[in-house]
């Protein structure tokens, strides 16, 4: 279990991030639109989202269930491409990419915190926080994962495989593994909603910290209305469409 104190560790594995970037945003999402489907089975998810985040900014995705919530983070993060519309990530055009730029462009640049973690089942806690470290070509991927992995309060179980460890330290691995490239975006699906409170709430104010130190822009998808007001901004989706956008 983390602590209660764990929002004010530090580990040699994150980098805060310098403020080179200056004001650009870090999203600009124009008329984005997501169907899935084709002929008369299309479905049209996400119907014409306008979305500036700039960077270092925390934001929370609201909306009830069948919303576009989990896909617009699917598209924003280039995990999905959009059926149309135009989309700049960090500076890049992830309009006109191939599924092959976007996970290059994706590479320790953009974190993702899923709800059903995606460990691999076949890797160590260890393994699973340096592999991505070690496709983007980050040095000492090995120590860099235990530091992050000490640094959720994980040290102790490095060797552990998924199936090993209960729901909140899957997520403290998902979390390490998002965290440990220092990207300077990170998205997080419901990162409370298969956790009871006493662990969600250190989950969150771990995630929060480790976000803070790497000057990180975070988008949290949440029911939780307590969670989203410790973003700085709310937006609400409903039927595919934003239907309001609070700065708290």
């Amino acid at each position: 279990m983390v602590s209660s104190h764990m929002g004010a560790v530090t580990s040699p594995a994150q980098h805060p991030r310098s403020s080179s970037s200056g004001p650009e945003p870090t999203i600009i999402a124009r008329d984005l639109r997501l169907t899935l489907g084709s002929g008369s089975s299309a479905v049209e998810i996400l119907k014409g989202i306008d979305l500036t985040v700039p960077q270092g900014q925390t934001l929370a995705l609201l909306g009830p269930s069948g919303s576009g919530k989990s896909s617009l983070m699917a598209v924003l993060s280039g995990l999905e491409r959009a059926s149309s519309g135009t989309l700049q990530v960090g500076g890049r055009d992830f309009s006109g990419m191939s599924e092959d730029d976007l996970a290059r462009a994706r590479r320790g640049r953009i974190g993702v915190v899923l709800q059903a973690f995606h460990l691999l089942p076949t890797m160590t806690a260890l393994e699973n926080v340096a592999t991505p470290l070690e496709l983007a070509g980050l040095p000492d991927a090995q120590a860099r994962a235990g530091a992050e992995l000490a640094a959720v309060g994980l040290g102790h179980r490095v060797s552990h495989y998924p199936a090993q460890l209960s729901g909140g330290e899957q997520q403290r691995v998902a979390i390490a593994r998002a965290l440990a490239p220092s990207p300077a975006l990170v998205f997080a699906d419901e990162p409370t909603g298969n956790l009871d409170a006493a662990t969600g709430a250190n989950i969150v104010d771990l995630l929060f910290a480790r976000r803070a130190q790497a000057g990180a822009t975070l988008l949290i998808i949440t029911h939780d209305e307590a969670l989203a007001r410790r973003c700085e901004r709310v937006v609400t989706l409903a039927d595919g469409r934003i239907a309001s956008d609070v700065h708290v």
